[in-house]
């Protein structure tokens, strides 16, 4: 039986409070698609989506969210948060939003939209050259 849309979030969240990707990863479908819009390509696929979370996490050891507001439909839910850390010793808090459409229980697609204006204010850099200097992300 699959699990409810709740019990998935939930579960979602706890994997990134505890900044496991690979519990992450597998809450998404094989054929799974990460699109962190305005920073890279979608990493499609549950190893590109696993490689795309450490990436993040790497450059972002601190990284945490704070959940606002979360909307569930029938395969579908929407979470509202600021995410805050410290990247190259500076500390940020930036809103965000994460669309995930779900099928048989797992993740199959998410669409995470970021205020990179008010990170690059924060940080002083564009996050996108500190995720390629990485080198796990591919465009």
């Amino acid at each position: 039986m699959n699990k409810s849309l709740v019990d998935l979030a939930k579960e979602y969240s706890a994997a990134w409070a505890q900044h496991d990707p690979d519990a992450i990863a597998a809450m998404h479908t094989d054929d799974s698609v990460f699109q962190l819009h305005d920073i890279h390509a979608p990493a499609t696929g549950r190893e590109a989506v696993r490689d795309l979370i450490g990436s993040l996490l790497a450059a972002t050891p601190d990284l945490r969210f704070e959940l606002k507001r979360i909307h569930f439909g029938t395969e579908h839910f929407v979470s509202e948060y600021v995410m805050s850390g410290t990247a190259e010793g500076k500390p940020f808090a930036i809103a965000g939003a994460d669309v995930f459409t779900v099928r048989d229980g797992l993740v199959a697609r998410k669409d995470s939209y970021l205020d990179w204006l008010a990170y690059q204010r924060q940080v002083g850099f564009d996050p996108k050259a500190i995720f390629d200097t990485l080198g796990h992300l591919k465009h």
